[in-house]
């Protein structure tokens, strides 16, 4: 059977109408359906074999970026760059494109034919901003400047600081143009793992070297849309991203649907940063039946984020379903239904603390199941750049506090125990949240995390209990979620092997 209707089940209520384009649930305002491959200007076809995750070194002599630039830029909107398979003299298929930093265009798809790969660049030249030279490169660096965080910047650690020099451009640029897309099963692979010429260490090695004392560094993210309204990802395949996979920023109107992202594709590599899809300052975005296998959030709603819709999807190893740590100019309307999370370090996750906070409230998370998720739910304003959250206030100033609130947990379910934490900063920043028919197998009363939180029991209630300093419970005593733990033990069928 299909893995994806495998999903349907009675506990995974209205699934396919909030994919339809009348469902008047989904937070995203837009009617949203599955994309369309548009055809195609022209097709390129490829001049390199590449093997997995591993493009020869015989292939690196020269990029395809000029010609896949030229393209792009020649390509009128309705139509798509299909990259194909080219003919070797041997009878064999060359597979394989290689390039550096390319920007798409208005109305423009490039299309990538299944079997098909387009590897980026190892060389920290070929995503040079600025090719004329002005000033150092600064792109495949790390410095021994420790980063502290400023709500106003631009960028986040892994990007850029406020040093001179000449940092890395994405992997793929979508600015100031509208309806570009990037379709087709074929896979775009930044190399993540893979040594930066002229360096001795890999993107993910600088990552995490500048770890300890978060230092300032220098990655290629792999897709980044700035003012890119109408931009779409339909059915791509993502894997070893250098940064980042997708940030999406000062979008109205943004959609991924079918898209597959894997990071690290080898088992056991150390992937810093790989975040699957950030969406930041924007509205309107829907994230339809996606794979997300990497190591950071799998999904992290940055600052300024409203009415958005998380439909149907599957996430793997990595921090998953994120809002912060930045909310500073408040994130809004989230509505997250039909999700399994399968070995994720937290499920729910709403972080922050007080310099980077703002209202956080309308989230609405449904029909979940998870397993093996060390924090299946955390609303917390005790963010430390921790992978999952501390339970106890570490006490950070600051003026941004955080403020949660009319967040609703409804049919979330967690096969195996976990801790789950609920907490407001303070008597004057409470945070609100409603569960009905919530329950985590196995969860020990400890577990129980909450402080200056109001959370209403309904509906089907919850086996879990909370008490706490400014802990009000209503429905607690009427809904003691009795008979829940046989439905989270129902999503256990609902658990299958990433695609």
């Amino acid at each position: 059977m299909n893995p994806l209707k495998r999903l349907t089940s009675t506990i995974f209520l209205m699934i396919a109408a909030t994919l339809s384009a009348g469902s008047a649930a989904a937070q995203d305002t837009r009617t949203v359906t599955e994309p369309v491959i548009p055809p195609s200007c022209v097709v390129l076809t490829a001049e390199k074999t590449g093997h997995a995750e591993i493009l020869p070194a015989s292939e690196e002599t020269s990029t395809d970026t000029a010609r896949l630039q030229k393209a792009l830029d020649g390509c009128k909107p309705g139509k798509a760059v299909e990259l194909a398979m080219g003919a070797a003299k041997d009878g064999s298929r060359h597979n394989a494109f290689l390039t550096g930093s390319l920007d798409l265009r208005e109305g423009v798809t490039l299309l990538v034919d299944k079997g098909v790969t387009l590897y980026g660049s190892r060389n920290p030249k070929d995503y040079d901003p600025d090719p004329s030279d002005k000033g150092p490169l600064v792109c495949g660096t790390l410095t021994n400047t420790s980063v502290s965080f400023d709500p106003s910047t631009t960028y986040y650690v892994g990007e850029v600081n406020k040093l001179p020099g000449r940092p890395c451009k994405p992997l793929i640029s979508i600015t100031n143009v509208k309806n570009a897309a990037i379709m087709g099963d074929g896979i775009i692979d930044g190399r993540g793992g893979e040594p930066i010429v002229g360096h001795d260490y890999s993107w993910w090695q600088m990552a995490r070297a500048a770890e300890p004392k978060q230092l300032s560094y220098f990655s290629a993210l792999m897709i980044v849309a700035n003012h890119a309204d109408g931009f779409v990802l339909y059915r791509i395949t993502l894997h070893n991203a250098p940064n980042y996979n997708v940030f999406v920023d000062g979008t109205n109107g943004f959609t991924a649907w079918g898209v597959h992202i894997l990071s690290p594709t080898v088992a056991g590599t150390d992937d810093r940063n790989t975040d699957g899809i950030n969406p930041r300052s924007s509205t309107n975005v829907t994230i339809a039946r996606c794979w997300i296998e990497n190591g950071d959030d799998n999904i992290s709603i940055k600052t300024g984020v409203s009415h958005m819709s998380v439909l149907d999807s599957h996430f793997y190893s990595g921090h998953g379903m994120s809002i912060g740590s930045e909310t500073q100019t408040g994130d809004s309307f989230l509505y997250v239904n039909g999700l399994t999370e399968d070995h994720t370090t937290s499920g729910i996750r709403v972080k922050s603390n007080a310099q980077r906070g703002g209202q956080v409230h309308d989230l609405v998370y449904k029909n979940i199941c998870m397993r093996d998720v060390a924090v299946p739910i955390a609303i917390s304003p005790f963010y430390n750049n921790g992978t999952t959250e501390g339970f106890v206030d570490p006490g950070i100033k600051g003026n941004l506090i955080p403020e949660f609130s009319n967040i609703t947990i409804q049919n979330v379910f967690d096969t195996t125990p976990g801790n789950v934490l609920i907490a407001g900063k303070d008597a004057d920043h409470i945070t609100g949240v409603t569960l009905d028919g919530v329950a985590i197998n196995g969860i020990k009363p400890d577990q129980v995390h909450s402080q200056f939180s109001h959370i209403t029991i309904t509906g089907r209630g919850t086996q879990l209990h909370f008490s706490g300093n400014g802990v009000v419970v209503q429905g607690q005593a009427a809904n003691s979620g009795a008979g829940l733990d046989a439905d989270a033990q129902a999503c256990s069928d609902k658990f299958v092997p990433m695609q």
